[in-house]
């Protein structure tokens, strides 16, 4: 993936890690320490690490929300210093002319996929999903083709497509607002019949009914899969993007239907959420990784480190990358240990 990479390090930069009783498959003795944050000014991040060379590949909203930018590096913590390279831009006018937001990478077939929302600078909320296709090995490499639009059930506010295999199927999973319009935004799932496209059943998972779903607006959003421990376990975020903005966990059986509402099972507490005691506040948007060791899982995530903004969510650019271990307790759920500072 990486012609230069920087593959050094010292072992006092290693940090040992506690014993835990469940899933020591999924964390190694040693990772390295963690330099966050791991990019600055760049929200809901997502990472990809390649499984033969172990570099990885970054990429997230821009502050100015007017371009796609991919960064790669070979150490969690070069990132930071990598640069980035602009690989698609917003159009003048008409579709994809504004709020280009939360643009993910899958290599599904050979190819490279971006998914991405994005509005029309006359209608700038008018925001729909939308795809970029590259052929080459390297994403940092050839030529990105848009694909347009990913439709959906119906023609709504739709955004924060992610998607995942599992057992021979490819899935879709996104945020819409449903057409009475009585929420922002619920997570639906539905099996994709090509990267480009989905097709029926299409099904809600999660709406926005808890009180900390719904802290300023009604929203379920930027889902991540991470399929461990015999189950398939999508977190997501809820509420605006303040202080107030907090992640969930919904889960199903590995051998269940995922296409069935009655298999997703939702806590009903944020599993992760703003700590003033730690300077974390409004965390969310989330990705999942391995470290460079290749076993440890890692949560990848973006946050403020204040409370009172500078600006508005939108405009206050200050939500940076960060990164950390993801700890599995007995029942084989992950545990972000909320107390922890980065």
């Amino acid at each position: 993936m990486l012609k230069k990479c920087v593959l050094t390090s010292t072992l006092s930069s290693l940090l040992a890690l506690p014993t835990l009783s469940y899933a020591d498959a999924n964390r190694s003795a040693n990772v390295a320490a963690i330099d966050n944050p791991i990019v600055l000014q760049r929200a809901d991040p997502w990472l990809v690490r390649d499984k033969k060379s172990g570099c990885y590949t970054f990429i997230g909203t821009s502050p100015k929300f007017d371009e796609i930018e991919l960064r790669q590096a070979c150490r969690l913590n070069d990132l930071k210093l990598a640069e980035p390279k602009v690989i698609w831009q917003k159009h003048d006018k008409g579709p994809m002319s504004a709020n280009i937001w939360a643009p993910e990478l899958h290599q599904v077939d050979g190819s490279w996929y971006i998914h991405f929302a994005a509005g029309d600078v006359a209608k700038p909320f008018s925001i729909r999903m939308y795809v970029l296709k590259n052929d080459s090995q390297d994403p940092m490499q050839g030529n990105w083709q848009e694909m347009g639009q990913l439709k959906t059930h119906v023609d709504s506010f739709a955004l924060d497509a992610t998607t995942f295999a599992h057992k021979g199927r490819r899935y879709l999973v996104w945020a819409q607002q449903n057409k009475p319009v009585t929420y922002n935004s619920a997570l639906w799932i539905a099996e994709m019949d090509s990267p480009t496209s989905i097709k029926e059943p299409i099904v809600a998972i999660t709406e926005p009914t808890l009180d900390w779903e719904v802290q300023g607006y009604k929203v379920n959003e930027g889902a991540a899969v991470i399929i461990r421990n015999d189950k398939v376990l999508i977190t997501y975020s809820a509420s605006a993007t303040d202080h107030r903005y907090a992640m969930g966990l919904l889960w199903a059986d590995s051998d269940a239907n995922l296409l069935d509402p009655a298999s997703w099972h939702k806590k009903q507490q944020p599993i992760f959420a703003s700590n003033e005691k730690v300077g974390r506040f409004g965390p969310g948007h989330n990705s999942f990784v391995k470290a460079e060791d290749g076993v440890t899982d890692l949560l990848i995530y973006h946050s403020r480190d204040y409370k009172e903004l500078k600006g508005t969510p939108l405009t206050d650019p200050n939500r940076h990358a960060r990164a950390r271990i993801i700890s599995w307790d007995e029942n084989g759920f992950p545990v972000f240990s909320p107390e922890q500072a980065d």
